[in-house]
């Protein structure tokens, strides 16, 4: 029996009502590895939802606009059978200017996108990520839902659907700072890289799932494509409400002596203090903006994910029409049969990240991992232009190299090098600063991923070979941007190997605690 003395046991608030109901079924306290599950499935679910809801437009483009240039609907082939569905397009974009005004509303769904991601880190470190997200899954799916409502509604006004979009990018900037937080939170940096590796396959999937339900859904109106996936968004909200713990002490689970969390590492910098700690001290303050920026690295990975996420989303845009309007073998192909092609590009990413994060993982350094990939890009692009054509096979295997090359650096540093520098030694155990530090590197990076496309629009019409200069260039920098951290990575693996060869000299970490 328990003494008198001994005060009743304290109530987590903290923790999300369907973690205590599980307890209570199971009469039992849920392991950390059970845990970590849950925090993989319902990260992976949240984000594959914001990808989904993201594809809706560039599906919908040719009911709205019939003369626009999108091949990513998969319907066009039937546009005969269907012509009722599409009929002649929707105003104002079924105009002469249709296609700018679609451009537009991209435009402005990226700008506000990127714009908001740096104010939602900064937001995210100083409240419960769980709510965080929570609202900007609910928000996301609300807005993506409103401008399908135009649909029924009879809404023809421009800017109505360019303020649902802008709405939208703004709460969707809320997703990515989160989950990563949240997934760094329960992983520690030896297991980051190719758990986030695989993990980031939620994009893929999203944009799978997100163009086929889509697809589906435009037979009964484009309406539908845009409601549907907004509200299967708002759902997984609720789902990440219920479910979602946001770190090990939220839900007072117990720790993992393997798991280095508690004394993260960063170059052979050692932390002392651990990142785990106790109520009073978790009431720190979360790192600043401008501070955040000083963490060392954050800048230099910011920047070079600029270039690399502008390489990215000019395929992710563009890559389908590139095929479209280029004859392999001799022959060009359908705007399906193009879409269907253009997703190898994508199977070759999620090998990409998964690749990059395993080798980061076996040999502790992100940065030689990183700026080596986007060194390999290079080639790959120039033999994919310039080889592509000769056969449907060579044009599959160098896109798929091309996926590989040029996502796996991108799916790096947006998930186990954002989570690195977020516990980066410098914060001396501080450990809010994982939301920001997300924020900002992938910020700089949508910022690129606005440009890139937007530079391509414009190029494209004089000649895809000089996209593809821009590209490799653009690689060619991002690699360059990473030149003091690679010298400083390979630097300690000399002194590494050098200590292994001399036993008697002391550990750095023996020096560090002496």
């Amino acid at each position: 029996m328990a003494s008198l003395s001994e005060p009743p046991p304290e109530i987590n608030h903290d923790k999300p009502c369907g973690i205590r109901i599980l307890e209570y079924s199971k009469k039992s306290k849920l392991s950390r590895k059970t845990h970590q599950t849950i925090v993989l499935i319902v990260t992976f679910l949240s984000y594959a939802s914001y990808h989904a809801s993201r594809k809706t437009t560039s599906i919908v483009k040719s009911a709205l606009d019939p003369q626009s240039p999108d091949v990513g609907l998969k319907v066009i082939p039937w546009r005969k059978k269907f012509s009722w569905v599409l009929g002649d397009g929707w105003a104002p974009f079924n105009g002469s200017d249709g296609t700018a005004l679609l451009g537009e509303i991209d435009v402005a769904f990226l700008s506000v996108y990127a714009i908001g991601m740096f104010f939602s880190g900064h937001l995210g470190d100083r409240m419960n990520l769980r709510y965080f997200l929570t609202v900007g899954m609910l928000g996301t799916g609300l807005f993506t839902s409103l401008f399908g409502v135009g649909y029924w509604a009879g809404v023809h006004n421009f800017y109505y659907y360019l303020a649902m979009q802008m709405l939208a990018g703004l709460f969707q900037s809320t997703g990515w700072p989160s989950v990563v937080a949240v997934v760094g939170n329960w992983f520690g940096k030896s297991k980051r890289g190719l758990i986030m590796g695989i993990w980031n396959a939620h994009t893929s999937v999203g944009n799978i799932s997100g163009s086929l339900i889509a697809s589906a859904m435009l037979y009964y109106g484009w309406g539908w494509s845009f409601v549907v996936p907004g509200l299967i968004m708002a759902f997984v909200g609720l789902v990440v409400f219920l479910l979602l713990p946001i770190s090990p002490e939220s839900v007072g689970a117990d720790g993992d002596d393997d798991d280095d969390l508690h004394s993260p590492r960063k170059y052979g910098e050692e932390v002392t203090k651990p990142l785990l700690r106790s109520d009073s001290e978790a009431k720190e303050n979360a790192v600043g903006f401008i501070e955040a920026w000083r963490i060392p690295g954050v800048a230099t990975f910011a920047f070079c994910l600029f270039f690399s996420k502008l390489v990215a989303y000019t395929f992710l845009y563009w890559l389908p029409f590139y095929i479209s309007h280029t004859a392999i073998d001799g022959k060009y192909l359908s705007n399906e049969a193009a879409g269907n092609l253009s997703t190898v590009f994508d199977v070759g990413g999620v090998l990409g990240g998964i690749l990059a994060g395993h080798i980061s993982d076996r040999l502790d350094a992100r940065a030689i991992t990183a700026a080596s990939f986007m060194y390999c890009a290079i080639p790959s692009l120039f033999f994919y232009r310039c080889y592509g054509h000769i056969s449907l096979a060579l044009n599959m295997v160098f896109m798929f190299i091309c996926g590989m090359f040029v996502n796996g650096p991108y799916a790096l540093i947006t998930t186990a090098v954002s989570a690195d520098l977020g516990t980066h030694s410098s914060l001396k155990g501080n450990s809010r600063a994982l939301a920001t530090v997300t924020a900002i590197i992938d910020g700089t990076g949508s910022i690129g991923a606005a440009i890139g496309p937007l530079l391509t629009g414009y190029i494209s019409a004089t000649s895809w070979s000089s996209v593809f200069t821009m590209l490799m260039a653009a690689a060619l920098v991002a690699g360059l941007l990473l030149t003091k951290l690679v010298v400083a990575e390979v630097g300690a693996k000399i002194s590494e190997s050098r200590a292994q060869g001399a036993p008697t000299l002391r550990s750095p970490t023996a020096a560090l605690d002496a």
